[in-house]
């Protein structure tokens, strides 16, 4: 039997367009609509009605789906722990996807998703001008973001005052006699990074000082990336005597680049991270670093998709809830 993937390539169209036909939706296309009919039609396919409506309950499937970026990341576990305990305790199934920080990875689940009919989504988005998830968004899905906004689109949105974590890190690296702090920052077109980055900006305005250009730098947000900066920013002829490192796993790979070099920490640089570890405390040295509440962003997240698949035209709302600078040895 033909799958939904091959009708969906012989028809030149995403899955979820197919979706949406074999649900009758009214939002394709009418020369849309006559190509995948005709391709479902060359490949005799036939989709099992019996699966669907044991499935469906008052019209939905009890399916939601979470789409995260990075399963090695601890940050992303808790939000999926907490999304799934919410999720279950109101007899949803959880579809949980690893989008690797890829584009082409998520919009293949986000299509995915939309083939399997899920009542909804969760996820932080790659960009936030992501076309794939507007298109989701505008087909009737709910999404909930977390962690990243979306730049053009309301929606429901559960994230960490960013902002306020970095001005507070930076400003007890300030308060430590640091003048030289390099900034390690993720994807600078990622609504989260770009608060942080404002958060280490404003910390030294409000110091009475001027952020050295010479010391930012991007990653990729993995710990390689964090290792290949924090090399580059130590071996410069003025360098940084302290580092803000705008998540866990790159803090960790600074960790090791330093210790790589002969720098000691905090002696030589000083290290502060962004999302606490569960092993952070048994870290040489034990990690300073701002703790988010990963946990309850997820649970609060899937809290407001089942309001949204309730209530579909209730005006979108966001919840900020508060990080917590956690003062370890490494700084």
């Amino acid at each position: 039997m033909a799958s939904l993937h091959e009708v969906a390539r012989r028809a030149n169209v995403s899955i979820a367009t197919v979706s949406r036909v074999l649900n009758k939706s009214d939002k394709v296309l009418p020369q849309t609509r006559a190509a995948v009919e005709q391709a479902l039609r060359e490949l005799n396919y036939h989709p099992n009605r019996v699966a669907r409506r044991l499935r469906m309950k008052a019209g939905r499937t009890q399916l939601v789906g979470l789409i995260i970026p990075d399963f090695q990341n601890p940050f992303y576990a808790e939000i999926a722990r907490g999304v799934e305990d919410v999720a279950y305790a109101n007899d949803y199934a959880l579809l949980l996807c690893n989008s690797d920080e890829n584009p082409a990875k998520e919009r293949f689940y986000l299509n995915v998703l939309c083939a399997e009919a899920v009542d909804g989504i969760v996820l932080p988005p790659f960009d936030e001008r992501n076309v794939e998830v507007n298109d989701v968004i505008k087909s009737g899905i709910p999404v909930v973001c977390v962690d990243r906004s979306l730049a053009k689109v309301p929606t429901d949105l559960v994230e960490v005052d960013n902002y306020r974590g970095a001005f507070e890190a930076v400003t007890h690296l300030i308060e430590k006699g640091h003048r030289r702090i390099g900034l390690i920052e993720g994807r600078p077109h990622i609504s989260t990074n770009r608060e942080r980055r404002r958060g280490y900006l404003d910390a030294h305005v409000a110091a009475g000082l001027t952020a050295p250009d010479d010391l930012m730098r991007a990653g990729d947000l993995r710990m390689e990336s964090g290792r290949a900066v924090t090399a580059e920013l130590i071996t410069l002829p003025n360098p940084p005597t302290a580092l803000f490192v705008g998540n866990n796993l790159m803090a960790v790979g600074a960790l090791a680049a330093l210790r790589q070099h002969g720098r000691r920490v905090p002696q030589d640089v000083a290290v502060v991270g962004f999302d606490d570890l569960p092993w952070a405390e048994a870290l040489d040295p034990p990690l300073t670093t701002v703790r988010q509440p990963a946990y309850d962003v997820g649970r609060q997240a899937m809290e407001l998709l089942l309001k949204r698949i309730a209530e579909p035209d209730r005006p979108p709302v966001t919840v900020r809830l508060m990080p917590q600078l956690v003062v370890r040895r490494s700084s």
